[in-house]
């Protein structure tokens, strides 16, 4: 069995529900108080054990490439001045194995997979989405590479969500369950109808892929929003190769929207050795505030 080494990051979305934020600032940029977005899915990833990285990215996007790159003249002011500190943030950010595409023609997150194959090759490989960041014991993507040493096939993050919101992701049809996470799965269902939705299990940003995704990805044919579906390439795969479905217990921060991003912050803020003590007293106090208005 091969080793789960290389981890994909599709960022090539254009970000309008940020707007005009993003206008020339990729949305993966934008800072949970001082830490941009796609830092934290870099961070889980090495976190897991992921050797190589490749970071899918569209036009705009140049910014993600030069935060991930050295700045020398940064670096030698910082440490003339004395600020060690500093320096290490700065410094964490780079030495590591990133690699680059960019996806001209936006056509979906399959689409965006299916640039990667030469990158991947036979190897079995993660996606991880920008959008949701995960807080656990273990690392949401250690878990699923976890799971795989066990299955030895595909396992995709899912979880429950309410159902009147199932017509916002895709749906897994679970068939019985395996161990207190794991699940066989009969069907993926992208964005179903909430009537229609097989169950409350959602999947949630995170997926380890075999290699045979590639060939099926090829020929898929576009599906909701007229766009090439990740989750329809996930289904035909299941129909030949066992695809497994983890469930995800621990904290979903979804950054993918305005009031999800700014409640992501505080949570965060909430928790960042500078700002914590601050911030509590001004939530304490705007609520009090609140309450008398």
């Amino acid at each position: 069995m091969k080793k789960v080494r290389k981890a994909i990051i599709p960022a090539a979305g254009l970000g309008t529900r940020f707007l005009p934020a993003t206008k020339a600032l990729a949305k993966e940029m934008l800072p949970i108080v001082d830490k941009p977005t796609i830092q934290f899915i870099v961070e889980e990833a090495l976190a897991s054990g992921i050797e190589d990285i490749l970071i899918i990215t569209g036009k705009a996007k140049r910014p993600i490439e030069d935060h991930f790159d050295s700045n020398i003249e940064l670096e030698m002011n910082l440490k003339e001045k004395g600020k060690d500190d500093l320096l290490k943030l700065v410094e964490e950010t780079t030495n590591i194995n990133l690699h680059f595409i960019r996806q001209s023609h936006p056509k979906g997150l399959g689409h965006a997979v299916l640039q990667a194959k030469a990158f991947v090759g036979g190897e079995p490989f993660v996606v991880m989405l920008g959008d949701d960041l995960m807080s656990d014991d273990i690392p949401l993507t250690k878990q699923l590479i976890d799971s795989y040493e066990k299955t030895s096939a595909s396992t995709i993050a899912v979880m429950k969500v309410p159902h009147e919101d199932t017509d916002k992701y895709g749906i897994i049809n679970p068939d019985k369950k395996i161990d207190d996470t794991l699940y066989y799965v009969q069907g993926f269902v992208e964005k179903p109808e909430v009537d229609d939705a097989p169950s409350d299990l959602a999947i949630i940003g995170r997926y380890l892929l075999t290699p045979e995704i590639f060939d099926i990805l090829a020929t898929q044919a576009p599906g909701a929003s007229g766009e090439i579906q990740l989750t329809d390439a996930i289904d035909r795969l299941n129909q030949t190769q066992r695809v497994f479905a983890h469930e995800f217990k621990g904290t979903r921060y979804d950054v993918g929207d305005k009031f999800g991003f700014v409640k992501t912050s505080i949570e965060y803020g909430l928790t960042h050795p500078q700002i914590k003590d601050d911030l509590r007293s001004y939530i304490v106090a705007l609520g009090k505030e609140l309450e008398n208005k």
